[in-house]
Formats: structure tokens, C-alpha cells, sequence
């Protein structure tokens, strides 16, 4: 073998690796980027996940950019979930029922397109331990997160779903719940220290409270409400380990969903958006435990 066939055995031809990314704010405790990357590598794709501090003022200029530059999309995540939906061209059939994108697809032809996986991801961890069917629900938080987890919650099966906010804007999704899907929604404004209703099955936590680099945050609720049958998941990717995911482990919960279950299967779906290849879960979620240590 001569020098010239060593040299293309040990480089790729192609220099120029396709794009995708994240535009949210914060960006550093957001760990998509490596476990996307980890899927890449592992499938050989040649493709390369940036991750970008994008607040509202640039979002706009962020997506045009992104366009500029010949990317293949993006994630968006707090507080633009709900913003960026004036700045492409169309939804998908979720996307537009919840109200809010978390995936962007750009075309070849530059055309946008805005998907939502928060929610598709979400009701597969949640399956992966329960029936959704039938099942009642609490939900904490109303924006972006929670409108999308409580429409695939809704079309997946469950029952009731109690809406819990701090503010009444929470109303809206209580009212598309109700008008949109088979489930019966009521809302609680959250001005109070909440107890978990004891006949609840399913918590969830939509709600940015614990995030890094906020982590000693806590949720204004009764922890010992929270009982043994109930299923408890969390949002929040960073850290695994929430004050609310250690209260549900200390009180028994038979099944307890740190946010790294909702993320790795958020991010197979967005994958096979912008690369048209199934990706395997395990490859993500062993890089996920490995850079936080776990």
C-alpha cells in the first residue's frame, strides 16, 4: 500500500460534515450535545451538533443563519420553544396542536419544518414502565414541555390530567386538553404548597425548577404526599438526580424517571428527522451516565 492509499484510508474525503445544533438559553447544562455526538460516531454519520446560547432577542438571526449556513436543523429548548414558531415555515400535525417546537428540520431547499418530540419522548419512557391507559395524571408546569407532554399524554390514553401553574396562563392548556383530546383536564393555580392527590398514578415535573445551575431549587409541593403506587418522572435532564427525583426515590415510588430518559428518547426521534437513520438508544444513554459520572 503506498503513501497516497495510507493517506485516504486515514482521513475523510468529505471535510464538510453536515449541521444541526441547539438554540436555547442557558445552553451549558444542556447535555444533547454529547450524546447526539456519541449516536454520530457510533453510526458513523457525518454530521456535527453545535450547541448555542440563543435567547428571544436572536432567535431570529439564529435561524436564518442556521439556513445560511446549510444546516440540517436544530433543537430548540427554554424559553424559545414557543418564540421560534414565527420564524419557520410550517408544523407538523403535533407541533401544531401543542403550540410549541422543540425539533426543526431545514430542507434542501431551505424550506423549515417544526416538530415536537418533547412529549413522543416523554410518553416512551413513561411506557416503558406503565400502561398510560386510564391512568391520572399530575402536571406540573404550562409552558412549552408541559403542553407537549399533555397532548401525547392525552392521545396516548390517559384519563385525567390535573394542571398545576403558578400563574393562570396555565388555563390555555387546560382548555386545549379539553377541546383538543379525549382526556378531562382541570387546573390548580399553584400559589400554595401542593399536596399529590392520594388517588394520582402519574407526576410529572414540566417545570424548570432544579435545572442547572439552579439545582438547590425546589418544588413548592408536600414531598410525603408523593406515595409508593405513583409513578414520578422529571423533566430535567441536568441534574439526573433533582430534589423532587430524590424525594420520589426516598418515598418509595415504585417507578422514578429522571429527565435522561425523556432526553435520549427526544433525541432519537430528532435524529431520524434530520439524518433519515434509526440510531441506537443505549449508545446515548451510556454516554449520558458516563458524563455525569454515574
Amino acid at each position: 500500500m503506498d503513501s497516497k492509499d495510507l493517506n485516504a484510508e486515514a482521513y475523510p474525503l468529505d471535510f464538510l460534515p453536515r449541521l444541526v445544533g441547539s438554540f436555547a438559553s442557558p445552553a451549558s447544562e444542556n447535555p444533547t450535545v454529547a450524546i447526539v455526538e456519541a449516536a454520530f460516531r457510533h453510526h458513523g454519520l457525518h454530521y456535527r451538533y453545535i450547541n448555542c446560547e440563543v435567547g428571544h432577542d436572536q432567535l431570529k438571526a439564529a435561524v436564518e443563519g442556521a439556513k445560511a449556513m446549510g444546516w440540517r436543523g436544530f433543537n430548540c429548548s427554554i424559553p424559545n420553544k414557543v418564540e421560534v414558531i414565527k420564524y419557520i415555515d410550517d408544523l407538523g400535525e403535533s407541533a401544531r396542536i401543542i403550540g410549541a417546537v422543540n425539533t426543526v428540520i431545514i430542507e434542501e431547499n431551505g424550506t423549515t419544518r417544526g416538530e415536537n418530540t418533547d412529549g413522543k419522548g416523554f410518553v416512551k419512557a413513561i411506557s416503558d414502565v406503565t400502561s398510560v391507559q386510564g391512568k391520572r395524571v399530575v402536571l406540573l408546569g404550562a409552558g412549552g414541555a408541559a403542553r407537549a407532554i399533555g397532548v401525547e399524554m392525552a392521545l396516548a390514553g390517559v384519563s385525567e390530567i390535573m394542571v398545576l401553574n403558578i400563574n393562570e396562563s396555565g388555563r390555555a392548556l387546560v382548555d386545549l386538553l379539553n377541546q383538543r383530546t379525549p382526556a378531562k383536564a382541570t387546573f390548580v393555580l399553584w400559589n400554595h404548597t401542593f399536596d399529590i392527590p392520594a388517588d394520582t398514578d402519574i407526576v410529572i415535573n414540566a417545570t424548570p425548577v432544579g435545572l442547572y445551575p439552579n439545582v438547590e431549587q425546589r418544588l413548592n409541593i408536600h414531598a410525603e404526599t408523593l406515595k409508593p403506587n405513583m409513578v414520578v418522572a422529571d423533566c430535567i435532564p441536568n441534574p439526573v438526580y433533582t430534589h423532587f427525583v430524590k424525594y420520589a426515590i426516598g418515598r418509595g415510588c415504585q417507578h422514578v424517571l429522571p429527565g435522561m430518559n425523556m432526553l435520549v428518547n427526544q433525541a432519537v426521534i430528532a435524529i431520524k428527522y434530520w439524518t433519515g437513520e434509526n440510531v441506537d438508544a443505549e449508545v446515548m444513554r451510556k454516554e449520558l451516565k458516563r458524563v455525569f459520572g454515574l
